[in-house]
């Protein structure tokens, strides 16, 4: 008769001998016939080497990597703070709404500026126009083009330079400009409606300070570039 195994040790059962073969971090394999000593201690090193494991399993990478990490930090420009970029914004918008008031007669931006630069001003050159209106040759150029195609504008030769045409609304110009005037007064006054009264001179004094500021910065470009 075949003695039992050895007090106070066990032999391992299958299904345990199975779990063991088959972990990742303990791949000791422990067969039936290995002795009661050799199996305590294969099991006792399987747990160790298991509870490793987990230990390394249950860290947390992320908790670990952002402890260590610096702290981000502010940036150096925001756009939304920038007032070059907030005034351009404003513009914009104001831009987009405004067509609203214009846009019926199938004219764009250039176009109303010129329109309306010449029904405040009567007879004016183009170089004139975009100075007023602080508009590019090139564009104003395309503006009185279109203008003068809907039959809105016309020009006639300037005797004291023959290099410009002097330019004026036509009657059916002068119309439209007439026509539109009250709708951009108004759509001005619902737009500054949100400024407290008491706030508005403040504001327009800025609105001219920052103008003139703006002017005096693009001449000292130009005047680096010379």
């Amino acid at each position: 008769m075949s003695p039992g195994p050895a007090p106070g040790l066990r032999f391992l059962e299958p299904c345990t001998e199975r779990r063991i073969a088959t972990a990742a971090v303990a791949p000791t394999i422990v067969f039936g016939h290995v002795s009661g000593l050799r199996v305590a201690a294969a099991n006792a090193l399987g747990a160790e080497r298991v509870r490793g494991a987990a230990t390394m399993t249950n860290a947390d990478p992320v908790h670990d990597a952002t402890a260590t990490s610096a702290p981000a930090e502010a940036p150096l420009l925001k756009l939304e703070d920038f007032l070059p970029h907030r005034l351009n914004v404003l513009s914009s918008l104001v831009s987009q709404a405004l067509t609203r008031v214009y846009g019926r007669h199938g004219i764009g931006i250039p176009e109303w500026r010129v329109l309306v630069t010449l029904g405040e001003n009567g007879v004016m050159t183009g170089k004139a126009v975009g100075a007023h209106t602080h508009m590019h040759k090139t564009k104003v150029s395309r503006a009185v083009a279109q203008l003068e195609q809907r039959k809105f504008l016309s020009r006639r030769a300037n005797r004291s330079d023959l290099r410009e045409s002097l330019l004026s609304l036509t009657p059916a110009g002068r119309a439209v400009y007439e026509e539109l005037a009250p709708s951009a007064l108004d759509f001005t006054i619902r737009l500054a409606e949100v400024v407290a009264p008491a706030d508005r001179a403040a504001f327009d004094r800025a609105m001219k300070q920052l103008t003139k500021r703006s002017a005096e910065l693009v001449a000292e470009i130009e005047g680096g570039e010379t």
